[in-house]
């Protein structure tokens, strides 16, 4: 063995910047990209995010957002809402790769939620219970005030899912 490789170098692949990845990926985006989170969540309620309080998970493809959800702060808690596909990206898994970031990141904390009812069994799957409506934060809680206690005419369920990893 003479000490060296008689085999020819191999250049190791670089990818490149993850704008530019085709596959899809999931991130938390940054401050000076809330505009664009914004943009998807104009045929949702015209949600906005705030630096300030929110933390927000977008799944990427082709260069664009296909699917996001959002962590807000709260004085008294964390709520997860703002979970939003556009109906062309639909059907594709991205809302369980954005609510995945967004649990994976935020495991530290107990998160609460009002879950529309259908979607229960969904986000069960990331470890989120059905709660009573007085076991939410006052904050939260307060958000549907305007179901005067009426949640299943709202069709929406609170749920809580507790801190740390499942």
């Amino acid at each position: 063995m003479t000490g060296k490789d008689p085999r020819p170098p191999v250049a190791i692949p670089t990818l490149p910047a993850e704008e530019e990845y085709i596959l899809p990926f999931t991130r938390e985006i940054r401050v000076n990209e809330f505009p664009l989170a914004d943009n998807v969540w104009l045929d949702y309620h015209d949600t906005n995010g705030d630096p300030a309080t929110d933390r927000i998970f977008a799944v990427f493809s082709d260069g664009e957002i296909r699917s996001v959800a959002r962590c807000r702060r709260h004085r008294d808690g964390l709520e997860v809402d703002g979970i939003f596909t556009p109906e062309a990206y639909r059907g594709k898994g991205y809302s369980r790769m954005a609510v995945g970031a967004l649990v994976e990141a935020c495991h530290n904390d107990d998160l609460y939620m009002y879950a529309v009812r259908h979607l229960v069994g969904f986000y069960a799957g990331f470890g989120f219970e059905p709660i009573r409506e007085t076991e939410l934060p006052a904050i939260i809680r307060e958000r549907y005030t305007w179901a005067a206690g009426n949640l299943e005419g709202a069709e929406v369920q609170p749920m809580r899912r507790k801190a740390g990893f499942r």
